[in-house]
């Protein structure tokens, strides 16, 4: 998750920040406002609070903020500050060094380049002392300018000076943030995960306790090297934070069908989804109803076809990744898994007494074909989904 210090200055574009944020939240980034007094008179910091889900900071003396050092911890917190929009006045105190406010102190205490999108009239963006201020900003290697575009003014005046689009902004700043090689970039992969739903009646149904954490993460993870990723995704709370094609769906069943479509020149599928073994053989048409007679009741199964092994046995298929949960035995079980369903990698998980299911964290053994196993040790299922990435990369000699 990429953090970002989006900063807001004295500029009736200010309302356009509104949108930035919007646009870096929907990309998965995790965005902190900070914003000047004067910014304050265009919009208000109860909407941006809203909109980055995070307080607003807007006074440099402020003494609940990390004990009044907020420049500091904000400047070393952010994978990237942004100022949009970025006043005449703003510019002139960042080139000539001058910190009287959160931003501009914020700025100075940045060891990151820093982005920067201007917006003024149009002789205040041509004057020479402003292109001078732009020269020297450019000169120190510490900021980059997105230049504002031209076109009608707040002021009724057409010329440049007005601040870039927000798409713009929003993509020029990711870009720059991204690694510049990616290894699975053009790749596609196909993820399952989450529960399966089998059902009983209208009304009741057979699932287990998957909460899908786990391929999210991982769906990120692949997405942030460059992959198209594809997730097919049981019902369940989680989602991933980045852009992708996701493919809900019910029953395992659905979640083949889903796959099978999606499969065609796939890279690498993993199978994360906790996918029922076993379904009702008889769904009831309507809600079934006890009787005061009735002790118990009794229902048939049939098997469920098998998502990962049919994948696994596809003539062109991909690098296959699967997941063993396991409640004993389980890398006996996890080896007999691998070899039994013909798969290229599988991650064991001890899943007795609640230890992975619904939680953030997760240890896992990974194990190839020629029983090598790498013991992941306990840590945050977005950092488990990484190295897992990296090993694939790795097996496919894609490395970065």
């Amino acid at each position: 998750m990429k953090k970002i210090v989006v900063a807001i200055t004295g500029s009736i574009a200010a309302y356009k920040s509104a949108h930035l944020v919007r646009l870096f939240k929907k990309s998965g980034c995790d965005v902190r406002i900070v914003m000047t007094q004067s910014a304050k008179e265009f919009i208000t910091p109860m909407t941006m609070q809203a909109l980055s889900g995070n307080a607003v900071v807007d006074n440099i003396l402020d003494p609940a903020h990390e004990m009044g050092m907020g420049h500091i911890e904000l400047s070393r917190w952010a994978d990237a500050i942004v100022i949009a929009p970025c006043s005449a006045n703003m510019l002139a105190k960042l080139a000539n060094g001058i910190a009287d406010d959160l931003v501009s102190a914020m700025c100075l205490a940045s060891p990151k380049k820093m982005h920067i999108a201007p917006s003024m009239n149009r002789f205040m963006w041509d004057n020479p002392m402003a292109q001078a201020n732009v020269q020297k900003l450019l000169a120190s290697n510490l900021y980059l300018m997105i230049d504002p575009g031209s076109g009608e003014q707040a002021c009724g005046e057409v010329g440049q000076g007005r601040m870039a689009e927000p798409e713009a902004i929003h993509d020029r700043v990711l870009a720059d943030l991204m690694p510049k090689h990616l290894p699975l970039l053009g790749k596609k992969i196909v993820i399952t995960g989450g529960p399966t739903r089998e059902a009983i009646d209208p009304v009741r149904y057979i699932s287990n306790h998957s909460s899908g954490k786990m391929a999210c993460s991982l769906a990120d993870a692949f997405a942030e090297q460059g992959a198209d990723v594809t997730l097919v995704l049981g019902p369940c709370e989680a989602k991933p934070k980045l852009p992708m094609n996701i493919v809900s769906v019910e029953s395992a069943q659905n979640m083949l069908d889903a796959v099978l479509v999606n499969i065609d020149n796939a890279t690498v599928f993993l199978g994360a989804a906790a996918v029922a073994d076993y379904r009702v053989a008889n769904i009831a048409d309507e809600k079934m109803k006890k009787t005061d007679d009735q002790d118990g009741l009794t229902l048939s199964f049939v098997k469920n076809p098998d998502v990962l092994a049919t994948v696994a046995a596809l003539p062109k298929k991909p690098f296959v990744v699967g997941f063993a949960a396991e409640t004993q035995n389980v890398i006996e079980y996890a080896i007999k898994k691998l070899n039994a369903k013909k798969l290229d990698l599988i991650c064991a998980n001890d899943v007795s007494q609640g230890k992975v299911f619904g939680q953030d964290e997760n240890s896992i053994v990974i194990i190839d074909t020629n029983n090598e196993k790498i013991e992941l040790p306990r840590s945050t299922k977005q950092d488990q989904a990484k190295k897992i990435v990296n090993l694939v990369i790795n097996k496919l000699g894609l490395e970065k």
